[in-house]
């Protein structure tokens, strides 16, 4: 019985691993290896990955492509037409006009919006469940699979974990943070900070005890860009083109899948704050913590207990 942790920076970030049990290093470098066959096939950045030659090949015809991009595609349009969703996998061509997060952001004027808008209908994706196939019913299409992405990666990591009868695990993409079995610093439960998104990186306003779930939050301070004394934030609204607005900085979820801390903090992060909490009260399994721009602090019930304050 062995314990062993691994860093790699992969996808843009850092990516933390964890793994107890029988041939531990062996099974980690294992993980790594799916880690980079992930970053091959769903990069958005990498013109030649499965997921962007999308962009050129599906305009014309039906393309199909492996079952786990497929299977991840297919969830992430399901969300993506939720009336209500912040969430948008077609949101590829605005996530490129304004590149918020890369050296070359800018803000783009409101013709450049207004000509991608029509370019981000996720009823465009047309897909067909016997072929694992995709099709863009309209040129110019582009899938953004970013925000979900590492919840999905996660998830796939820790079933990988489990089969291999780990004692614990962890993994930790960026602040998606998947955790199984007890931790090996406070034995059942383990402590995880929620970041201050007023202070920099690192400075946690709370702690929350956890055991075989996940956290991800997402904020207006992850990845932003200044201009003419404005500041923008990378999460988008894909009706207006333009950085959401409301009274969120930061959304944490709190659930057993990765990829449902994923879809929600997107999905629901342009609500309001009390709409958000009462949202995910009524999701079996699921808690939220809201922090809000005037740095009020509110999370759903079941969590009290489990959150000491910084």
């Amino acid at each position: 019985m062995t314990e062993c942790n691994k860093v790699l920076d992969l996808m843009g970030t850092r990516i933390r691993l964890y793994f107890k049990g029988d041939q531990a290093d062996k099974c980690l470098s294992e993980a790594c290896e799916m880690l980079r066959h992930y970053e091959q096939v769903f990069s958005a950045n990498n013109d030649q990955s499965p997921l962007s030659l999308l962009k050129t090949t599906a305009a014309r015809k039906p393309v199909v492509v492996a079952r786990e991009l497929y299977e991840l595609i297919k969830i992430g349009k399901e969300h993506s037409l939720d009336p209500n969703s912040l969430l948008n996998i077609a949101i590829g061509p605005l996530i490129k006009l304004w590149r918020i997060g890369f050296k070359d952001a800018q803000v783009p004027t409101k013709e450049e919006v207004q000509s991608v808008l029509e370019r981000l209908n996720p009823s465009d994706i047309v897909l067909n469940d016997e072929q694992s196939s995709v099709f863009f019913a309209k040129d110019g299409l582009e899938i953004d699979l970013g925000a979900i992405a590492k919840g999905y990666f996660s998830d796939k990591i820790m079933s990988f974990f489990k089969g291999k009868d780990s004692l614990s695990a962890m993994i930790d993409i960026g602040g998606n943070l998947l955790v199984y079995g007890e931790s090996p610093k406070n034995g059942q439960y383990w402590d995880v900070g929620i970041q201050n998104p007023f202070l920099p990186r690192g400075n946690c306003v709370a702690k929350v005890k956890i055991r075989n779930q996940s956290v991800v939050t997402s904020g207006i301070y992850e990845r932003t860009f200044e201009h003419n004394g404005n500041k923008y934030h990378h999460i988008f609204d894909s009706h207006s083109g333009y950085p959401v607005e409301n009274n969120v900085a930061s959304l944490t979820i709190i659930s057993d899948k990765s990829l449902d801390c994923d879809i929600y903090t997107t999905k629901l992060f342009g609500l309001d704050p009390r709409i958000i909490l009462e949202t995910v009260n009524n999701i079996k399994g699921m808690e939220a913590i809201v922090i809000t721009l005037d740095g009020q602090f509110a999370s759903t019930p079941n969590l009290r207990n489990k959150i000491t304050m910084a």
